[in-house]
């Protein structure tokens, strides 16, 4: 394999571990950037630009995220707080009253961000159609009655956090998300990171599709427990039925989709732009200052959610819109944040280690959280720094 780009001194594992995601788990085209402390030490590309063609995967080439995208969402929120724009402890009715109905007065905006806003799922799910209109989906889930009592417990919100975040942005900002992160975090940073694609940029994305490879081990297994198996596999269930808010789901490839912003599952980026957007948060980085507040980083990284998850059905760990280190979603340290996305994708940021992480692929796997190519990447940067295994 060709693995074009370059590593720092010390961090020639996490080429290794590149090279064996293609010589061992069925990798057709991906990226890897890291930085340390603002700093750039892991850029790699290889393979080819779409998982089904020949040409090949080139510095600036662009992938879908999928629910890697959560995490960059999260920061619009975070944001909008950090600047006095937005009560985490509001409820959601009092920037969007309409979301009162069917009993979720109580809805806080932190239950956007730490799943325990009781509503995952759609008891009339969205055609692909629909669920592009960036007015349909936030009616359908201020319509929807909840899950469980808001605030009691905690299930991965699959597919409706990107409604729920997208509509209090709106309602704070008079914008959309996408448009809000175009301006004033991606635009000034110069980052190669989208919520809605430009036609400009469309060249640059390659075409995405599932690819088979060995068996992964730890997160959401291409063979989880029974019980796991029988979540997905039921249609009654809150497991199947967060998946299906949108049915059937859209063509990743579709123009149309990529030009949409839907804040739970669409941005595109490259592993650069994901890695820096990661490093922003934490610190400075070349000529710019960071993102987030010493105070913001600990909102992102503290534990609101842990334990059996109800959509999900595994344990999980949440902060306020990042995933945290744990079992189904290994990252570097115990106080590392950041999100996966379905089928490979991984963005993160360690703050202890000062650490940031990106990584993006054109083959989707069955893989929920934790995916093997992504985890080799992130154990050679482990090691690369004498941590424990």
């Amino acid at each position: 394999m060709d693995v074009q780009g370059t590593v720092a001194e010390g961090f020639e594992p996490v080429r290794d571990a590149f090279v064996r995601n293609f010589a061992a788990l069925g990798e057709r085209g991906a990226a890897v950037a890291v930085y340390r402390e603002g700093q750039r030490v892991v850029d790699l590309w290889a393979g080819t630009k779409d998982v089904d063609g020949t040409d090949p995967w080139e510095r600036g080439t662009a992938q879908v995220v999928r629910s890697a995208t959560k995490g960059v969402a999260a920061a619009v929120l975070l944001l909008l707080h950090q600047r006095g724009q937005l009560d985490l402890d509001a409820p959601v009715g009092h920037y969007w009253p309409e979301f009162k109905a069917q009993g979720k007065e109580r809805v806080l905006v932190r239950h956007v961000l730490n799943h325990r806003a009781g509503l995952p799922v759609l008891d009339r799910p969205l055609t692909p159609e629909q669920a592009l209109d960036p007015l349909r989906g936030p009616a359908a889930v201020a319509a929807q009655a909840p899950a469980w009592e808001p605030g009691t417990d905690h299930g991965y919100h699959a597919l409706t956090y990107g409604w729920l975040l997208d509509e209090l942005v709106r309602r704070v900002t008079g914008r959309s998300t996408g448009a809000w992160l175009a301006s004033q975090i991606a635009g000034p940073l110069g980052l190669d990171l989208w919520l809605g694609l430009p036609d400009a940029e469309t060249g640059r994305v390659g075409r995405a599709g599932r690819v088979e490879g060995p068996e992964p081990t730890g997160g959401l297994r291409a063979r989880p427990k029974r019980s796991v198996t029988e979540a997905y596999e039921d249609p009654a269930s809150l497991t199947r039925r967060a998946f299906a808010a949108i049915t059937p789901f859209p063509d990743q490839n579709d123009p149309a989709y990529r030009a949409a912003a839907l804040p739970a599952t669409n941005a595109i980026a490259t592993a650069d732009g994901l890695a820096r957007f990661y490093a922003t948060l934490i610190g400075d980085t070349a000529g710019a200052a960071r993102l987030f507040t010493p105070q913001t980083v600990e909102l992102a990284r503290a534990e609101e959610s842990a334990g059996p998850d109800r959509v999900l059905v595994v344990g999980t760990r949440f902060g306020l819109g990042y995933m945290l280190h744990g079992s189904a979603s290994p990252f570097l340290t115990p106080g590392s944040f950041g999100h996966p996305g379905r089928g490979g994708a991984l963005g993160f940021a360690d703050p202890d280690t000062g650490i940031a992480f990106g990584y993006v692929t054109n083959g989707f796997r069955k893989t929920v959280t934790a995916d093997p190519r992504a985890q080799g990447l992130v154990r050679a940067v482990r090691g690369a720094l004498g941590l424990p295994a």
